[in-house]
């Protein structure tokens, strides 16, 4: 647009604009939230509207698009969810009493972690705001929700930990310090979470006096000792930043953030990513979705607030025994008393969600409904104290006098009207009775129809015009219609106000008195509710520290109940928690999949290890056949246990466990350019340098990525690394279809075999799923194939070559298949089974292979041989491959 053109609206926008480069900017006008230039471009395109333009006759018209203001809120998850930042701009002053163009500014900036809207949030998962920074060698991390209040912190010198916490985290907006922009840090965040909305603060935003005096301030204290956190200086520059953040956004302080919680990470059992999506915790790995999934199983919460929480503590199980066994006396009173327990979960279902109805009317964005909603919470909270009262854990104790929050439902129970409509200017908020000023104001709009009608019947009576007509219209206000005909008997008291073809309108001194008084009553009383209305709504935040106590508590009811009913549903029992390095488990199911199954019956199957004779446990035995699921279920379980949740078993005893590692199932990484076997690598090498003697791995089919001797080679020798590490090893499970690991345990005390049985019948398999002691030799692969549908003909053809290898003869001398055996021209040639072609020497194999003594062989030795083997066969006019060797040795 040509600078001549600018006119002082658009010039107004472009003011505003220029402070808000990063978002999308809402400017409102009348009933529409308008945007122009380069924004327009963008949100028609996400939001499939009208791209159109401003002075299109102009030489440089301006591109626009708009939203009604009453829908504004989909648009703008839409353009949330798009990954885009949208800045609200109000008119923040009375049309009516503006000179000139009215005043507008940005009053809020809606991004993907500073939402508090209940319709534009999961209300099962928090939605956290992230800010990291770095001071020399430490690192500062801080996240809050500011839907929910909950607000943490931590710092670490060890940066490999920070990327996996941050997917543990799984924050929605991630916020740097400037001075992080090419930091190594950075860059692997970015690259390992792609998805994640990210910005850049200036690096006085992150400064620790600041910080430091921004959280005195929001807590009223003098230091943050209280809080556990006074000399965690970068966890502090980064908590101040958020506040910084949330100042510029959303243009208020934050007051129902009443504390921030460190974040110990060795306070947890550590689960890195991979390890959670390979156990499918949270997420399925198929859909996405949380129906097969831990998650899915265990949360039957009837809260919101409740079900957050029992995700973070599927993400978050604990490592402090007597925490552990707390909540486990816990859930198992609520499990042995079924009455109890449901009628507390009935109760709970009265509950909405606190923490976001307190954040809410905190930050005066709650309406005269959820104010209704906090009301009905409040008075659920008699009878779940009752019910719970049944119970002797502590943890169901809340402790507290809740005599303050009862008076405040009291009160929004005399104030707020049920049928209260969802915003808050247009009035019927407030009940009548509960103010005398307000009732006055409404019995005279509510009696002004009776009085219209009173006095159109005194005048019809005084005039004599029987169709005279008292009406009100919204250009004209109150006036009387008389048709042309009686025109002439009216009154000289009338005052003629507007003529029409067949009738004249008029006022009186009476009318407009009674108009002025009307009118000005409505917008009164709606002037006058928005005020009592905002009495109430501060009233409410002053008692914001018990309704987030009371909504933490609430959650933690509802964790406990939830696990004593699934405990009760599914037949889960109390598993021991010791500090032996024993993991025993009797008869244990995979919570996930007994629920899934339907063709066939659940199979147990019984586990134990420990650190002296069970520690590593090689698993042979057919695809198909269960390896998986046992490795799977025990490291489940064990979370399960650490939770203090009952697990599905006849019975266990847990030790402690300090980190659960996973190499389960790869897939390419192509966006990443990482094959499967890279990615099966690099998950390998984070167990070798991260696990300790306490830690819990299981491994499935390490090796399988590449050639078999690599797969074999590596296999092995991270096997003895396990057994052997640090001098004391690690409790390790290890499914493999390389049957030579087997060979391991002659030299490895802590080493034994087990295999998943299976049944041979008629050429076919019957996968009996029982994990039982010793080696197996066979993958039933051909057998596995038929059962997946492969067609006849080319199970027989593996069976023949399958055939073939295993006496040794090479594939290039294998007759052809009579398919195969036609010329050029199409005639069949005749079949000639006794001519061969040379064949290698495979008496000299054989006779190589005989002398060897395997009980004194080193894993490199044997390498070594097969080696020095393929190469004279591979001197051999046709050879066989050095993978059918392998298999075939």
């Amino acid at each position: 647009m040509s600078p001549k053109k600018i006119t002082p609206m658009i010039q107004q926008y472009l003011s505003i604009k220029e402070n808000h480069a990063d978002s999308i900017l809402f400017y409102r006008m009348g009933d529409f939230y308008e945007m122009f230039f380069e924004d327009a471009k963008i949100a028609s395109k996400i939001l499939e509207i009208t791209l159109t333009a401003r002075n299109k006759k102009e030489k440089f018209p301006v591109p626009m698009c708009g939203v009604p203001v009453k829908a504004a809120k989909g648009y703008i998850a839409k353009l949330i969810a798009s990954g885009q930042k949208v800045a609200i701009c109000e008119q923040i002053e009375d049309a009516a009493q503006a000179k000139g163009l009215v005043k507008r500014d940005v009053i809020r900036v809606i991004s993907p972690g500073m939402i508090i809207e209940n319709d534009l949030l999961n209300e099962n998962a928090n939605n956290y705001l992230l800010a990291i920074d770095r001071k020399e060698k430490t690192i500062g991390i801080s996240f809050l929700d500011i839907s929910t209040g909950d607000f943490r912190m931590f710092q670490t010198d060890e940066p490999k930990t920070i990327v996996d916490e941050l997917l543990r985290i799984s924050p929605s907006e991630i916020l740097f310090n400037d001075s992080l922009r090419n930091d190594p840090l950075y860059l692997e965040i970015v690259k390992r979470m792609p998805d994640k909305y990210t910005s850049f603060l200036k690096s006085r935003a992150f400064d620790y006096s600041p910080s430091r005096q921004r959280l005195l301030e929001l807590f009223n204290t003098r230091s943050l000792e209280g809080f556990g956190c006074e000399d965690l200086k970068a966890g502090v520059g980064a908590a101040g930043a958020l506040l910084y953040y949330i100042k510029e956004t959303q243009k208020q302080d934050v007051a129902h953030f009443s504390k921030i919680t460190p974040h110990w990470l060795n306070s947890y059992l550590l689960i890195d990513d991979a390890t959670s999506q390979n156990l499918e915790l949270i997420k399925n790995t198929r859909s996405g979705a949380r129906a097969g999934t831990l998650l899915g199983v265990m949360d039957k919460t009837v809260t919101s607030m409740g079900a957050r929480l029992m995700k973070r503590w599927i993400r978050y199980p604990l490592i402090d025994a007597k925490k552990i066994i707390a909540r486990q006396d816990a859930v198992g009173e609520a499990k042995e008393n079924p009455q109890a327990r449901a009628k507390t979960r009935e109760a709970l279902k009265s509950v909405y969600d606190f923490e976001r109805l307190g954040s809410k009317i905190s930050m005066g964005h709650a309406n005269a409904r959820d104010l209704s909603a906090l009301k009905r919470s409040i008075q659920a909270l008699p009878d779940i104290l009752s019910q719970i009262s049944a119970f002797d854990s502590p943890l169901y104790a809340f402790g507290h006098d809740l005599s303050e929050l009862y008076r405040l439902g009291d009160l929004i129970e005399k104030a707020i009207r049920d049928d209260a409509p969802p915003v808050t200017n247009e009035g019927n908020m407030i009940r009548r009775g509960y103010d005398q000023r307000l009732d006055e104001l409404d019995a005279i709009s509510r009696d002004g129809k009776t009085w219209l009608i009173a006095l159109e019947a005194r005048e019809k009576a005084a005039t004599g015009i029987t169709a005279l007509k008292v009406r009100f219209n919204r250009v004209f206000g109150y006036y009387i219609e008389v048709s042309k005909a009686q025109s002439k008997s009216v009154p000289p008291s009338y005052i003629r106000k507007q003529t029409l073809v067949n009738a004249e309108r008029y006022i009186t001194d009476e009318l407009k008195s009674f108009e002025s008084k009307a009118l000005g009553a409505q917008e009164q009383k709606t002037a006058l509710e928005y005020e009592i209305f905002q009495s109430i709504r501060r009233k409410v935040t002053e008692q914001n520290r018990w309704i987030f106590e009371i909504a933490r508590f609430s959650a933690e009811v509802d964790a406990l109940i939830n696990m004593g009913e699934i405990a009760a549903q599914n037949g889960y029992n109390r598993p021991e928690i010791n500090r032996d390095g024993i993991i025993e488990i009797t008869a244990g199911r995979h919570p996930v999949v007994e629920e899934t199954v339907s063709a066939e019956r659940f199979v147990p199957n019984n586990i134990r290890l420990d650190d002296q004779d069970n520690q590593i446990l090689i698993l042979t035995g057919p695809n198909m056949a269960g390896k998986s699921t046992v490795l799977r279920q025990t490291a489940i379980l064990t979370i399960m246990a650490q939770m203090g949740s009952f697990v599905p078993a006849e019975a266990a005893s847990i030790s402690v466990t300090d980190r659960i590692f996973s190499r389960v199932g790869a897939l390419d990484n192509l966006s990443a350019g990482q094959s499967t076997f890279m990615v099966e690598m690099e998950e390998t090498a984070n167990i070798i340098h991260n696990a300790t003697s306490k830690s819990l791995i299981i491994m499935d089919e390490i090796g399988r990525g590449t050639s078999t001797f690599d797969g074999l080679s590596i296999a092995w020798a991270v096997a003895e690394h396990l057994h052997n590490m640090g001098g004391t090893g690690v409790k390790t499970l290890f499914a493999t279809h390389y049957h030579e690991l087997t060979e391991l345990s002659r030299h490895n005390p802590r080493i034994k075999n087990f295999n998943i049985a299976v049944k041979e019948w008629n050429d076919d398999i019957v996968f009996l799923r029982k994990l039982v002691p010793g080696g197996t030799n066979r993958s039933y692969g051909i057998q596995v194939a038929r059962l997946a549908g492969l067609p006849d003909d080319v199970i027989k053809k593996a069976k023949q070559i399958l055939s073939d290898i295993e006496n040794g003869r090479s594939l290039m001398e294998r007759p052809p298949a009579p398919d195969e055996m036609a010329d050029a021209d199409g005639t069949q040639v005749e079949k000639t089974p006794g001519i061969q072609a040379d064949r290698p020497n495979r008496d000299m194999v054989i006779e190589r292979l005989a002398s060897l003594d395997i009980s004194r062989l080193t894993p490199l030795d044997a390498l070594n041989c097969l080696d020095e083997l393929k190469k004279e066969l591979m001197a051999q006019p046709h050879f066989i491959e050095p993978k059918i060797i392998a298999h075939t040795l």
